[in-house]
């Protein structure tokens, strides 16, 4: 019998968080204090998040322990997660490359967003924080917080893009039903909610707004925290679980890939699943190369510039030097709202200054061709993000089919599709752009 999933063992998840600013090309461009241009110091950003959060945003250390706490949630989480070999697809696209997809859609909360939210819950439970508030596009990052908040007792209070939030229902009843409370942005709880909607009442939002009206609750309520689910540097830390899992099972399989794919909106499932391996890259121990996937319509990565921008619209965050589309963008209302964001991680946008990383950007329907092929010959319906990664993983085996190349292509597959059936239902109705 041929084997489909490579698994591991509870014991062997991973111990340690990969950090991936030791051996990054050059050192990351410090974040500046907006109000004075000057490199951020940690005592700033204590308003928003708890210590040990801030020391592992800016820790030089290679290796970050696992609270063993969180290592007990992570198997909640379904941790370790399998790596699948993609065989009916092989033989659909009549290709000799070999594709392995990461199933972090096994998660009760549907995607890889629990390797942080469990974590920074954790942190700020054991710091005495009672509440967080935080942004989410699709909903993944908000129902992973939901779930991670009820877990370790806080409440939890998200601001949900309103294009997500009247597209994707379900997903925003998947967070109310761990507790959280959610609200549709930009809302009238916030002044920049309010002057927003003053100009438009059907203003579709986006993450840099939800951003800035989840951090102006948090400044405001001593006993609220802010949270994000991407772009910063503890962010990615903790989403490196995924690649350091892969890595183990590559090596079981006793093979290495040559391509590694993942879609990018801030750039957290990318990271984690490719950040253990391009540090072995860049120690010249591999041959690996890496693609990060966006959409057309938010091409942060591919036709944006590498430059300090706010991480929010309101200009509330630190300035991170990144790929961005200005911090006013607004982008389309498609379907990949965990995309939908207008800039990337600094350590992302870094690698793709440095040619560490290539970048590619694909249409909605494309993206969607490629998931429902995936769909029908793999029987998992993945996630709009996902699918950005999918389109990828199937022209890079399309071409090794042209060259006759026995390529072994990967891709994280970030998140299940369950809750984006109204994507699909306009896909399938042809009503799709």
């Amino acid at each position: 019998m041929q084997p489909v999933r490579t698994t591991l063992d509870a014991e062997e998840m991973p111990r340690k968080w990969y950090n991936i600013l030791p051996d990054l090309p050059e050192p990351l461009a410090p974040p500046l204090n907006p109000a004075t241009m000057k490199p951020i110091s940690p005592s700033d950003l204590e308003v928003i998040f708890p210590k040990a959060l801030i020391a592992q945003e800016m820790s030089s250390d290679r290796y970050i322990d696992i609270p063993e706490e969180v290592q007990q949630a992570y198997m909640l989480a379904n941790r370790p997660s399998p790596l699948q070999r993609a065989i009916r697809l092989e033989k659909e696209l009549k290709t000799p490359a070999k594709i392995y997809f990461k199933r972090e859609d096994l998660s009760p909360a549907g995607s890889h967003k629990t390797n942080t939210s469990f974590a920074q819950t954790y942190y700020n439970m054991k710091e005495g924080v009672e509440k967080i508030s935080t942004e989410t596009g699709a909903g993944q990052w908000g129902t992973a917080l939901a779930l991670s908040c009820r877990y370790f007792g806080l409440t939890c209070k998200v601001f949900m893009v309103r294009a997500s939030y009247d597209q994707k229902p379900y997903r925003r009843e998947m967070m109310r039903v761990y507790g959280a409370e959610v609200n549709p942005s930009p809302s009238n709880l916030t002044d920049f909610g309010r002057k927003l909607l003053a100009k438009d009442p059907n203003h579709p939002g986006s993450l840099g707004i939800a951003i800035s009206e989840a951090m102006d609750v948090a400044v405001k309520d001593k006993k609220t925290n802010y949270s994000l689910g991407s772009v910063l540097n503890h962010v990615m830390l903790h989403q490196t679980v995924i690649g350091e899992e892969t890595m183990l099972q590559f090596q079981k399989l006793d093979e290495k890939p040559d391509v590694m794919i993942g879609c990018v909106g801030g750039g957290s499932n990318f990271a984690g699943f490719t950040f253990p391996f391009i540090g072995e890259k860049l120690r010249k121990k591999t041959h690996t190369e890496f693609v990060a996937v966006e959409p057309k319509v938010v091409p942060s990565l591919t036709e944006g510039k590498f430059e300090y921008d706010f991480g929010d619209t309101a200009g509330m965050t630190p300035l991170l030097m990144m790929y961005t589309l200005g911090h006013n963008f607004v982008p389309s209302p498609i379907h990949a709202g965990g995309l939908r964001y207008h800039g990337a991680a600094p350590t992302v946008s870094q690698l793709v200054n440095k040619k560490v990383v290539k970048a590619v950007s694909y249409q909605q329907k494309e993206v969607f061709d490629a998931a429902l092929m995936f769909a029908r010959t793999e029987g998992i319906i993945p996630a709009p993000e996902t699918s950005h990664a999918i389109k990828a993983a199937i022209d890079i085996a399309l071409d090794a089919k042209k060259k006759n190349e026995k390529k072994i292509i990967a891709f994280n597959f970030s998140g299940h599709g369950l809750l984006d059936l109204s994507g699909y239902q306009q896909y399938l109705d042809g009503k799709m752009v």
